[in-house]
């Protein structure tokens, strides 16, 4: 395995990349004889930096993230960030799936990031990489320190995840939104449960994933939803994706974004595989539609975020807007000097 190769999450492929992260002797690999990690390897490593600048190229709205995880157990089929577990000489279909590298120091170091004086208090986004959430932070517990030190800097962030365990973190990202703009989202790309059994065998179900947008809502953070992926062909059609806005709504999103599938090397080449195992007349149909490259053509594209735009203005919610982030509204002062019960908006 190239321990030496295991650069910036983020940084661009070549000569331009950073070199190694951490030593190679700072690796621990350890395995556990429990149900929910049987079959999975982690390496435990002490990394040099946390905080990764996003290039310049990508498409994505905002500058910086911190990843704490490299590969997924959430074994998504689609995962675009399988191709970064070609970099260590794991193979980016079973070894993104297992074989998980945990930056156990990422708390750390980035309160140290955080108080240099050369941190100028940027939007930092996680969960846009591997899912922060995934199952191995149920033993790791990096989440809320990396929380509590963006909180006790007062430094902006957001966190997609489609890992329920986010609310076991609930009162750390109330008391974050109290002193700065946090922005969460949960992805639901669909309800269908055999595909999602197939296509997302280690996430929670859609139906709870919602229930935390629910719980999240009532607890007065508001959460928006990354409707993602949309999946050609399996998850379009107008009735489905009516009853996903409908769901969606129902939870108490105060947003919906769609995301059509998208197929860069290394998740292409697995995704294909499922495809022909589980769906074989659609090979083809795929082949057209993916041609010019890792995106849907832009008249699809078109087509299903106008439906899903219209579908949000039937059921009450809206698009987010890029970059956006929410926090706790303050509770306000009250207006009599007997004691009086706020209640979170």
């Amino acid at each position: 395995m190239r321990w030496e190769n295991l650069a910036d999450d983020d940084a661009p492929s070549g000569p331009a990349r950073t070199a190694a992260l951490f030593a190679a002797d700072a690796v621990t690999t350890r395995t556990f004889d429990t149900p929910e990690f049987r079959g999975i390897t982690f390496h435990e490593i002490r990394a040099r930096s946390i905080v990764n600048r996003v290039p310049g190229a990508s498409r994505m709205p905002f500058e910086w993230t911190v990843n704490p995880y490299r590969g997924c157990s959430h074994a998504c089929v689609y995962c675009f960030a399988r191709k970064t577990h070609s970099y260590l000489d794991l193979d980016t279909g079973l070894g993104f799936d297992s074989q998980i590298v945990v930056k156990v120091n990422a708390p750390e170091l980035l309160r140290v990031h955080l108080a240099s004086r050369r941190w100028q208090g940027a939007h930092i986004a996680m969960g846009t990489n591997v899912d922060c959430y995934q199952r191995a932070e149920g033993r790791y517990r990096l989440m809320p320190g990396i929380i509590a030190a963006l909180r006790d800097h007062a430094n902006p962030f957001s966190i997609l995840t489609k890992g329920t365990l986010i609310l076991r973190d609930l009162e750390l990202l109330k008391e974050a939104a109290a002193v700065t703009e946090v922005g969460i989202s949960v992805s639901v790309g669909f309800l269908d449960q055999e595909l999602w059994r197939t296509v997302e065998p280690g996430t929670p179900a859609p139906d709870r994933r919602l229930d935390a947008v629910r719980a999240l809502t009532e607890h007065g953070i508001g959460c928006g939803v990354l409707m993602a992926p949309v999946i050609p062909f399996l998850g379009d059609h107008p009735d489905q994706l009516r009853a996903t806005v409908r769901a969606i709504a129902a939870a108490g999103a105060t947003s919906v974004t769609p995301l059509v599938l998208h197929l860069r090397p290394g998740a292409r080449e697995w995704f294909m595989a499922w495809l022909g195992q589980h769906h074989p007349h659609l090979v083809r149909r795929y082949e057209r539609l993916y041609a010019e490259g890792a995106y849907a053509p832009k008249w699809y594209q078109r087509r299903i975020t106008g439906q899903v735009h219209e579908l949000a203005t039937e059921f009450g919610i809206g698009p987010a807007h890029r970059g956006e982030a929410r926090r706790i509204p303050a509770a306000p002062e009250p207006t009599r000097p007997e004691p009086t019960q706020l209640s979170l908006l």
